[in-house]
């Protein structure tokens, strides 16, 4: 069997007198989307950032791509890219110049090469010589994780990406989460959107009081619940479809 790309076992971290974690199981295979579902403060992002060794936990064991986070954080460190809940782009240069200045900074050859090819993969390049000021909250979350891909990570942190953005942004940013999955990179996502994990994820987990309380794709998730009784219900469209259906899908510039 495939060794998990992330595996998580037995991990407890606490604040203080606060335990935030306290004994989280969990694993995400390779090239497949995991959502990670909790209320603010369930410890999503503590969790995250163990795995990204920015935090150092106090018990039980994680690995990602291989390596433990505790012991070799560099290998890990080399084997992932993080995108936090704020676009990390600079407004004063271009989209072209934020992709080759990170190529630049992670010492690879042929940086234009690379910049050309994600403004292309996520429809950007229209937008390539602009400075980012004037680009839309999901051009400027698109080009963030463009920017996350630099190196060709095998792992991708991606928490909470699409906060604060409006319905057409969100969907922008969709497709890119999707796009990466179909090339082979693994997606370990945060949300509080259940309707973003319903449209992305593989697999869901929830995390609840530190722990993952239960874990499994949209189908056996929904079948802990009783049957649902079938009635007759005329389905009205919602507000996000009232949206959409004025203002147009996003385009892709």
């Amino acid at each position: 069997m495939t060794e998990p790309a992330i595996k998580v076992r037995g991990l407890a971290k606490s604040f203080q007198d606060v335990e935030v974690l306290r004994g989280v199981d969990l694993d995400v295979e390779p090239g497949t989307i995991v959502a990670l579902l909790g209320s603010n403060g369930a410890g999503k992002t503590t969790l995250v950032r163990i795995l990204a060794t920015l935090l150092q936990a106090d018990g039980g064991r994680a690995e990602v791509n291989g390596f433990d986070t505790a012991r070799q954080a560099a290998d890990v460190r080399a084997s992932i890219s993080l995108t936090g809940q704020f676009a990390a782009v600079d407004d004063l240069l271009t989209g072209r110049e934020n992709l080759i200045l990170v190529a630049r900074l992670r010492h690879l050859p042929g940086a234009g090469a690379i910049a050309s090819n994600l403004l292309d993969r996520f429809g950007l390049t229209a937008a390539a010589e602009r400075r980012v000021s004037t680009y839309s909250g999901g051009m400027r979350r698109r080009l963030d994780i463009a920017m996350s891909l630099i190196g060709n990570p095998p792992v991708v942190f991606l928490d909470e990406p699409t906060t604060g953005l409006d319905p057409q942004a969100r969907l922008e940013v969709w497709a890119s989460v999707r796009e990466l999955a179909a090339n082979g990179t693994t997606v370990l996502l945060t949300t509080q959107y259940l309707d973003e994990a319903e449209q992305l994820a593989d697999r869901i987990a929830i995390l609840h009081d530190g722990r993952i309380i239960v874990r499994g794709t949209l189908a056996e998730l929904k079948a802990l619940l009783p049957p649902a009784r079938v009635e007759y219900v005329e389905r009205q469209p919602t507000l996000e479809d009232v949206f959409l259906a004025l203002v147009g899908e996003p385009e892709q510039n």
